[in-house]
């Protein structure tokens, strides 16, 4: 077969009752039509950021029965489920690498399909950013307060490793994740267009800097400065070097 009957099957694959199952004809033509790509990297471009949708909108459903669950204290429920995001939130970011591939040239050509669109605009991105408030709400009324709790407590005053500091850690692991992601975006964007550039909204996308640095639980962040400004200041900023020598200069 030449590269037109290749096309020609991609597009109108034989459905058996694992594509009728999956809906592989609907899928499949999601994507632009093979004739109409404006480059050959415009198809990558799609379905990445297509597959993405798909495990953001896995990713909110589960994130609503992990709301559930905490306002439950359903403890192995929760860090189940969420193992289960987190691995999501790796694969997503482990995705991006694919564009990488993908010449400053011929993102270009791509960007002038995009109208004004944006990343920012991702309707499973703007779910996902509206679902930490609840999350933390449930987590504080249920692991905190209902338990007498603080978030000092769980991690350092009254330490015992438990159901309230496991959740913690496993809120502050998505927190962490994904915020890596949207650095891997900043990066992406970087190696693609430039910071320097103009956003398809006219914008600097330097701003994308700033949601970058943006934290869903700063309190479960902020716990790890104060401890270790507490234990400095109980045991000393600058000790005995271990080597024998002199204290290290401030």
């Amino acid at each position: 077969m030449d590269k037109k009957d290749y096309h020609a099957l991609i597009e109108a694959p034989e459905m058996l009752d694992y594509g009728v199952y999956l809906q592989c004809d609907r899928l499949l033509s999601c994507q632009k039509p093979l004739a109409e790509l404006s480059t050959a990297d415009e198809l990558q471009f799609q379905i990445v950021h297509q597959v993405e949708e798909l495990w953001m909108k896995l990713m909110a459903f589960t994130l609503a029965d992990v709301i559930a669950y905490l306002r439950d204290g359903e403890t192995h429920r929760v860090l189940t489920l969420m193992d289960r995001v987190h691995r999501i939130q790796r694969l997503m970011i482990q995705q991006l690498d694919l564009l990488e591939t993908m010449s400053p040239r011929d993102y270009q050509d791509i960007r002038l399909q995009l109208g004004n669109g944006s990343g920012q605009e991702s309707p499973g991105f703007r779910t996902l950013l509206k679902m930490p408030q609840d999350i933390w709400t449930a987590f504080t009324k249920t692991y905190l307060e209902d338990r007498g709790l603080t978030v000092d407590a769980i991690y350092d005053g009254a330490y015992q490793h438990d159901a309230s500091y496991a959740v913690a850690e496993a809120l502050i692991e998505f927190d962490e994740l994904f915020q890596k992601f949207r650095w891997h975006h900043v990066f992406l964007i970087q190696r693609s267009i430039g910071l320097g550039a103009k956003s398809l909204k006219g914008r600097s996308v330097d701003l994308l800097q700033a949601g970058a640095k943006h934290r869903f639980f700063p309190a479960l962040w902020d716990i790890r400065c104060a401890m270790t400004d507490r234990w400095g200041g109980d045991h000393g900023l600058v000790r005995d070097s271990i080597s024998g020598g002199k204290k290290a200069a401030s």
